[in-house]
């Protein structure tokens, strides 16, 4: 075994196994990829560790030289999965042994609470459980070759060769809790594959940025500083502990007047081309707890107390009980139906797309998670189900005209959320609403002024 010192000039690696890390090396999908992930980084352990991680290898090995020196010396040597021969052995030690070790200095609820925020994996635990080197020599051949490829490794003369210099990566410092942050820490995106892509792509590549992300964003120039002062008011406002209510200044667009609304701020999304601040209180209309709230038409935004009796009752009531709303709350309410207003009523929507076109733009894309095909007779049963006998029969016969050919879809959406309806009205004519009533009628009469404009009538 190799002293434990090195010289100076000998890069260590003592990264910890922190979900940014593991997502750059797994090198796609953390979810298909975890272990994966975990496993190059007990590899670069093993060959750039301190000791006694660090194996007695030549900076030029072989597959076989790290195998003989990682595993004890009855591993097996062929091509099939190991059995469990030797509890000694590093092929008999689970994924959560390697990562839940002292020297890692890893709690594991908060390591799993960290890796769950970024991506969701069924049966964590069960995984964690398996062994995470009880795999085929063809798999540890593969993972060296992806060690090259991130520039851990060089390969010449037949065998690897160790690196004078890391490759850039993604490193979490440790800051106090209130400032802690990562450039890597893109947990935000809540499209998973997304995340992948901006972790994977967001640094240049020999010079040359390749990642864009462009988003449309309606705010105009003249209302951005605005913005940026009430990202940072409100950035204040969440170092605070407790965090206090505020009173703001609104101008509603619904309403076409400014209103005055005390709410629990609760967190922040981009959706449909502007920023919004997701409130709990009071709405500007009054009829409901929530209401998102777009920042450039905030106006004032005034710290309150807790102890203020203007606080809408429900408020103070979540206050005193330790219940106040959290943004998780808010992504099990958006996953239940389709809408960023997910305080609005939930109703069912069935649709009936034009077949050609179903088979160009809709099929196989992801709009929601209630978002379901379904057959020709389910959509008949649907009508049934769901209106009065009027507009039963009248459904029915309109159903009874269309092609069973065509596509038919179900979903939960949110009724009265204006970011649905300016979906539907993208994808007329090749869209139609069966259900519900209301709201196909509804675009029927938008239909209907539509035609007169464009026929100058």
């Amino acid at each position: 075994m190799p002293n434990s010192q090195f010289p100076m000039s000998e890069p260590i690696f003592s990264d910890a196994p922190q979900i940014e890390l593991l997502q750059w090396l797994a090198r796609g999908s953390l979810k298909q990829n975890l272990l994966r992930g975990v496993r190059l980084w007990v590899w670069l352990r093993s060959l750039y560790g301190e000791f006694p991680d660090r194996l007695a290898l030549d900076d030029a090995f072989t597959l076989v030289d790290w195998r003989n020196a990682f595993f004890s010396s009855t591993h097996p040597k062929g091509e099939a999965i190991p059995t469990l021969h030797d509890s000694k052995c590093n092929c008999a030690k689970t994924t959560a042994a390697w990562l839940f070790e002292r020297k890692t200095g890893l709690v594991k609820s908060e390591w799993k609470r960290s890796l769950l925020a970024h991506t969701t994996i069924p049966q964590l635990d069960e995984l964690l459980q398996q062994r995470l080197f009880g795999i085929t020599r063809r798999s540890l051949q593969a993972d060296l070759q992806i060690l090259q490829e991130l520039g851990w490794l060089e390969y010449r003369e037949q065998k690897y060769h160790r690196v004078s210099n890391f490759p850039s990566r993604p490193i979490t410092i440790p800051e106090p809790p209130s400032t802690n942050f990562s450039s890597y820490a893109l947990n935000f995106l809540n499209q998973e594959d997304l995340a992948d892509i901006a972790q994977n792509h967001a640094q240049q590549i020999c010079g040359v940025q390749r990642f864009f992300f462009h988003l449309d964003y309606v705010i105009p120039p003249t209302s951005i500083d605005l913005v940026d002062d009430w990202l940072h008011e409100l950035k204040t406002l969440w170092g605070k502990i407790p965090v206090p209510p505020i009173k703001l200044t609104y101008d509603s667009a619904r309403l076409g007047k400014s209103v005055e609304c005390f709410v629990y701020p609760v967190c922040i999304y981009y959706v449909q081309r502007a920023v919004y601040l997701c409130g709990f209180g009071q709405s500007p209309d009054r009829l409901t707890d929530w209401y998102n709230y777009r920042l450039d038409r905030i106006q004032e935004i005034i710290p309150s107390k807790w102890t203020d009796a203007a606080l809408p009752p429900i408020l103070q009531q979540r206050y005193q009980q330790a219940t106040l709303p959290t943004p998780e709350e808010i992504t099990t309410q958006m996953s239940k139906a389709w809408g960023f207003d997910f305080y609005l009523p939930s109703r069912l929507m069935l649709l009936r797309f034009n077949r050609e076109y179903h088979n160009r733009y809709i099929h196989n894309t992801v709009r929601h998670e209630t978002f379901k095909a379904i057959a020709y007779p389910q959509a008949q049963r649907l009508i049934t189900e769901h209106t009065p006998p009027p507009q039963q029969r009248t459904l029915l016969q309109i159903l009874q005209d269309r092609s069973p050919q065509d596509a038919y879809y179900r979903l939960q959406y949110r009724h009265g959320d204006h970011n649905i309806i300016m979906r539907l009205r993208a994808w007329r004519s090749q869209v139609e609403i069966l259900l519900p009533w209301d709201l196909r009628q509804s675009i029927a009469a938008d239909v209907a002024t539509e035609f007169l404009l464009y026929h100058n009538l």
